[in-house]
């Protein structure tokens, strides 16, 4: 074997380093990610005969944010 074939490249190490930081911030993200979808359990089912529409705390920010 070529002892070229041995030596680390310098753009494996980078690549490397770059997986690395990416599974990083993966594992620090999905603790985060989990009490969402608890949150999404609790969501009401939708009314048999329509009328489904209620105001709630999102929608009233949602037509503050919209007032000109």
């Amino acid at each position: 074997m070529d002892q070229e074939a041995k030596k680390p490249s310098r753009r494996g190490m980078l690549f490397g380093a770059a997986a690395a930081g990416t599974a990083v911030a993966a594992v620090v993200a999905l603790p985060k990610v989990a009490p969402q979808e608890a949150a999404s359990e609790a969501i009401k089912p939708a009314p048999e005969k329509g009328g489904g529409y209620s105001l709630t705390e999102h929608v009233k920010h949602y037509y503050r944010t919209t007032l000109v």
